[in-house]
């Protein structure tokens, strides 16, 4: 059917779902649409909106839209769901991640149907699109992301939106300014200053925390190493070059594609072999829930390596 054809590629350009009145406008009438859906083809994913594919768990991007398509054209993506969807590393799965957080006109407050809408108030120079989805700026998705999560996950957002270039650096003043008065930014005020783009990870950064909060921040990240003959042989995700040691985040999504281990590994062990003769240490997620660990086994390499040197003299 033509009708049908023209709904589905309307769908397509909307992450796959269309609304009652879309498919309508296509030509579907109200038996045609509920024939899609009785027979499996269409499955409905909010009043009034459908899913044209068979996906058992629509992606983040068509919930969105599914969202945007009731609430109309002033709807916009806000808080963790626009960081998700800028892909800033951070927001980990807990209580409110499974929500779409929405902001829409005369709504604020309500909860129902995997919806949290908030009645902020976003300014049209706040306001972008991404995929066709109407979102907040990079800049005001941080903001608004610090505000609604912990201080680990609210750090690492920061970082990653610097490490992509989706903010600056020398801009993180504005928004933090831009929070004040507004419930949570007193909590969050010495946040923005221990931001660092040069994270690769929300990994990174929270191991970066963990010794900043021990007394024992990392002098440098992305620490460069180097062989006999001055060729970079890789770098150290954190480092005390001071004392002659390094460390790596060893989070799974490096290691997620083929050879990705063995590549690394030999990075590291040519890291271990320069000539600076650096201790590296390796952590995993599972050492995070242990970070007294972490900090004594730094300090421990940091001893070891002081009686290394002092051996060689």
């Amino acid at each position: 059917m033509p009708e049908l054809s023209s709904a589905h590629a309307l769908a397509a350009a909307q992450h796959g779902v269309i609304s009652r009145e879309q498919a309508a406008g296509c030509g579907l009438s109200v038996h045609q649409i509920q024939r899609l859906v009785r027979t499996g083809r269409w499955r409905r994913v909010r009043v009034g909106v459908y899913l044209v594919r068979g996906d058992p768990a629509p992606a983040l991007a068509a919930r969105v839209m599914a969202a945007q398509l009731v609430y109309g054209p002033r709807a916009v993506a806000v808080g963790g769901t626009a960081a998700r969807l800028w892909r800033m590393q951070g927001p980990l799965p807990g209580p409110g991640h499974e929500f779409i957080h929405l902001c829409a006109p005369g709504v604020a407050g309500a909860k129902h149907e995997g919806l949290r809408l908030h009645g902020w108030r976003v300014g049209p120079d706040e306001v972008t699109l991404c995929g066709g989805i109407r979102l907040t700026t990079p800049g005001r998705t941080v903001r608004d992301t610090v505000l609604m999560t912990d201080r680990y996950s609210g750090i690492s957002v920061i970082d990653s939106a610097l490490q992509q270039g989706l903010v600056n650096a020398e801009d993180l003043p504005v928004p933090e300014a831009a929070n004040a008065g507004r419930q949570g930014a007193r909590r969050t005020r010495s946040w923005w200053s221990l931001a660092d783009g040069r994270a690769q990870s929300t990994f990174e950064t929270r191991l970066r925390l963990v010794c900043h909060d021990a007394g024992i921040p990392p002098e440098t990240l992305q620490y460069p190493v180097h062989d006999g003959e001055g060729g970079l042989v890789g770098h150290a995700d954190l480092a005390w070059p001071g004392w002659g040691v390094v460390a790596e985040a060893d989070g799974s999504a490096p290691h997620a594609l083929p050879d990705a281990l063995f590549t690394d590994r030999r990075r590291q062990n040519r890291i271990l072999s320069a000539p600076e003769r650096l201790v590296l240490l390796r952590f995993t997620w599972r050492d995070l829930q242990r970070p007294d660990d972490i900090v004594a086994m730094i300090l421990e390499a940091r001893d070891q390596r002081a009686a290394m040197a002092g051996a060689a003299r």
